[in-house]
């Protein structure tokens, strides 16, 4: 959070460690986040929110796409035809709309980009623990 501050970000709330023992921390909300700021680059690990402000929807993809992460994202809106736009042009592994992203086992998990290679758990999973082989005989 200091070095999101130092580098021209606003700490909305939170941003404090909670309690003397372990690795607590309060929930937080930052905006501003420059590129400068390793929390515009780097994944988050904690209760930790960044909010953008951008133009329109295509701002907002390119925005997330430009980041070197893709494990999973979210669109929340009210029209179905702009979330599924949104959803399609997001590069990453798992996109929810209307809801949290989440874990299920029935659902392929994976990401793109430095987030991960390949799919584990549903249907998708599967071919990650088999051996497939590919056997062509020309044609005469």
């Amino acid at each position: 959070m200091d070095d999101a501050v130092a580098n021209g970000a606003t700490l909305v709330m939170g941003g404090h460690r909670v309690g003397d023992v372990g690795s607590f921390m309060a929930p937080t909300l930052l905006t501003n986040v420059t590129p400068a700021a390793r929390a515009f680059s780097e994944e988050l690990f904690g209760p930790v929110a960044v909010v953008y402000r951008v133009a329109d929807k295509d701002e907002a993809i390119a925005l997330a796409n430009g980041s070197e992460f893709g494990l999973s994202g979210a669109v929340f809106g009210s029209n179905p035809d702009d979330t599924r736009y949104v959803a399609d042009r997001l590069e990453s592994g798992m996109v929810y709309i209307n809801e949290n992203t989440d874990s299920h086992v029935d659902l392929p998990f994976g990401g793109i980009k430095k987030s991960g290679f390949g799919r584990e758990l549903g249907h998708f999973g599967l071919d990650e623990f088999v051996n497939k082989k590919l056997i062509r005989t020309a044609a005469h």
